[in-house]
C-alpha cells in the first residue's frame, strides 16, 4: 500500500486530543509520514507575556514559550510512533488557519487533520473557525475529527465531479481499506418548481412526477456505479438512496448508522465559503456528529 504524508494539528485542547486520538487508530500503511503541527498565535496580546516569570526579556519568553511547545509535541509524536512510520514536529508561528495551510502546501501532504475546535478567540457554537477555515483554504483535504474510531463510512455522491473526487479518495486511500463504506446518494425531489434551474437538467416539461422519478433515477445510477467502483477495489459496500434534504440526510444517516466519518466533496478554495447560502458541505461539517473528511477539487491522491 503506498504511503501517506499527513499533517496533523494540535493545541492541547481537548477537540485537538480527539483528533490525536483518532489517528493512533487509523491504519496508515508502512512509511508514512506524520507531520504533527502546533501553532502559536503570534496576534494574541498574551504571545508577548507568556513564559516564566524570571524571564523579562519578550523575545527570551517567546523562546521558552515555542521550546515548551516543542518539548510537549516530542512527547506526543513518541506516541504516534509506529513500525515503519515516521512522525516530525513544527512549531509554527503566526496566524493558525493560514499557518497550518502554508505549512501543508509546502510539506506537499495529502491530508490534514484537526480537531473540531480548538482555543481560538473567534469560533462559531459548532465548529471552531480555524477548523472551517482550514477546511476551506487548504489545497488538499481536511479531516475533522469528531470520534476517535475508524471502521464505518459515509460517502455522499450525486454525479458532480466533487463527489467523483471523494469516491476516487475512498477507492484509492489505503486508509479505507477495511473500512465499510455506505454509499448515500440523496434525492431531492422536494425543488422549488418554480425555479428554471432546479428543472433545467430535465427538460422544460411541468410533469412533476415524471421529473421526480427522472431524478431517482440518476441517484441510484450514480448510487450504484459508486458502489461497483468501491467494490471492485476490494472495498465493503452497501448503498442506498434516500429522499430529502441532502446535507441532513448524510448527517441522519450517518447517526444511524453510527458512522466514524463522512465523505463528502467540495469545490477547492471556494467550496466552504459558501457559508452564508449552506453548501451540503459545510452543513455536514458542522453539524455532524461523525468526523467529516473534506476533498478538495485539485486535491492530489497519494
Amino acid at each position: 500500500m503506498q504511503a501517506m504524508k499527513v499533517l496533523v494539528a494540535t493545541d492541547g485542547s481537548a477537540c485537538a486530543q480527539v483528533a490525536l486520538d483518532l489517528v493512533r487508530s487509523m491504519p496508515w500503511p508502512g512509511q508514512s509520514e506524520i507531520h504533527l503541527v502546533s501553532v502559536v498565535d503570534s496576534s494574541l496580546p498574551a504571545y508577548a507575556s507568556i513564559g516564566p516569570m524570571n524571564a523579562s526579556d519578550p523575545i527570551e519568553r517567546q523562546g521558552n514559550l515555542i521550546g515548551g511547545i516543542a518539548n510537549d509535541l516530542d512527547k506526543v509524536a513518541d506516541t504516534l510512533l509506529a513500525d515503519q512510520r515516521t512522525v516530525e514536529t513544527h512549531v509554527l508561528v503566526g496566524r493558525p488557519a493560514s499557518a497550518i495551510v502554508e505549512e501543508a502546501r509546502t510539506l506537499d501532504v495529502d491530508l490534514i487533520v484537526m480537531g473540531s475546535r480548538g482555543h481560538g478567540t473567534i469560533a462559531s457554537m459548532v465548529l471552531g473557525s480555524v477548523s472551517a477555515e482550514v477546511a476551506d483554504h487548504a489545497g488538499c483535504a481536511t479531516l475533522v475529527a469528531r470520534r476517535t474510531t475508524w471502521s464505518r463510512a459515509v460517502l455522499g455522491v450525486d454525479g458532480s465531479r466533487n463527489a467523483e473526487l471523494a469516491l476516487e479518495t475512498v477507492r484509492d486511500w489505503p486508509i479505507f481499506a477495511a473500512t465499510h463504506i455506505d454509499v448515500v446518494s440523496v434525492a431531492e425531489t422536494e425543488l422549488p418548481w418554480t425555479s428554471s434551474l432546479a428543472l433545467g437538467g430535465y427538460g422544460s416539461g411541468i410533469d412533476y412526477p415524471q421529473t421526480e422519478r427522472a431524478i431517482i433515477a440518476d441517484h441510484v445510477r450514480w448510487s450504484e456505479r459508486a458502489a461497483r467502483t468501491l467494490e471492485a477495489s476490494g472495498r465493503d459496500v452497501s448503498w442506498q438512496v434516500p429522499e430529502g434534504n441532502p446535507a441532513q440526510e448524510l448527517i441522519r444517516i450517518a447517526g444511524t448508522g453510527d458512522a466514524d466519518v463522512v465523505v463528502v466533496g467540495t469545490r477547492g478554495q471556494t467550496g466552504l465559503t459558501r457559508l452564508l447560502t449552506g453548501s451540503v458541505a459545510r452543513n455536514v461539517l458542522v453539524h455532524s456528529q461523525s468526523s467529516v473528511l473534506v476533498v478538495k477539487d485539485g486535491a492530489a491522491l497519494p
